[in-house]
């Protein structure tokens, strides 16, 4: 049975005897206190300079400091590594312990479990390209970006699988590639669109029925490209942005934007 905790004033009262000279015995017979008690005290007093309770560590953690760092190389090295796989590593090296235990000790490292994001996979060539167009346009003045007429083709699947998945990453980190899940334009029981927006808003959204190709694609264009940018109030002076699609750059394409 835990006993009860001795006052603030009566363990001054023992450091301040041990002070004077007294010794253990002559302390514990006058303050009617266990010896071990006054021992305990003293020591307590010597190392820390107080008689007050000092901060407790609380239950002693089930996971060694060795542990943790294994958990956290492990959440590192692989982000999207769930707590039960953490747990049966963690079983593994001969620590059992609870799927709360192990959440803390990666929070504790500034880790945290967030739904990752989606992004389209890019290769080194795409991302080096991407970067050197983004730095040629970085100076371009808010005037001239709102008279871009942005577009693309884009598949939306009718069916596709809205899983989440969970991954260990610090703030900030949300876009880091390992952080990401890749995306493709791919799969069944979807629908194929053609659309631009600009800043000012989003233009016309047309279905493209079957396989597109370059005489649809400037079909596309001559009905809705220029009503779109008047429906944007961009007016017939605009910058028109397209990607290197074999079929935007085919020759009847460039034809068709050559002639107006």
């Amino acid at each position: 049975m835990k006993s009860k905790e001795l006052s603030v004033d009566l363990r001054d009262k023992i450091v301040s005897r041990h002070k004077s000279g007294e010794g253990y015995k002559k302390i514990t017979a006058a303050l009617k206190v266990p010896m071990s008690t006054v021992a305990s005290i003293i020591r307590k007093w010597k190392k820390f300079g107080t008689t007050r309770t000092l901060p407790r560590a609380g239950r002693p953690s089930k996971l060694s400091d060795r542990g943790r760092r294994a958990l956290v190389r492990e959440v590192t090295k692989n982000p999207m590594i769930t707590l039960s796989e953490l747990q049966r590593s963690s079983v593994e090296r001969g620590e059992p312990c609870r799927r709360t235990t192990i959440s803390a000790a990666i929070h504790q490292s500034g880790l945290y479990g967030r739904v990752a994001r989606r992004k389209p996979l890019l290769s080194k060539r795409h991302k080096a390209a991407r970067l050197e167009f983004a730095k040629r346009h970085l100076k371009d003045s808010q005037t001239m970006r709102n008279k871009i007429l942005w577009s693309d083709e884009t598949k939306i699947e009718l069916f596709g699988v809205n899983a989440r998945r969970h991954v260990w990453r610090k703030p900030g980190t949300a876009h880091h590639e390992a952080n990401t899940i890749p995306t493709v334009k791919h799969g069944g029981g979807s629908i194929m669109l053609w659309g631009c927006f600009s800043a000012a808003g989003t233009g016309r959204l047309v279905r493209i029925e079957g396989k597109m190709n370059a005489a649809m694609y400037r079909d596309i264009l001559d009905k809705n490209l220029l009503q779109s940018a008047l429906d944007l109030r961009l007016g017939r002076r605009f910058i028109f942005q397209q990607d290197n699609d074999p079929k935007h750059t085919a020759k009847i394409s460039k034809q068709w934007l050559q002639d107006h």
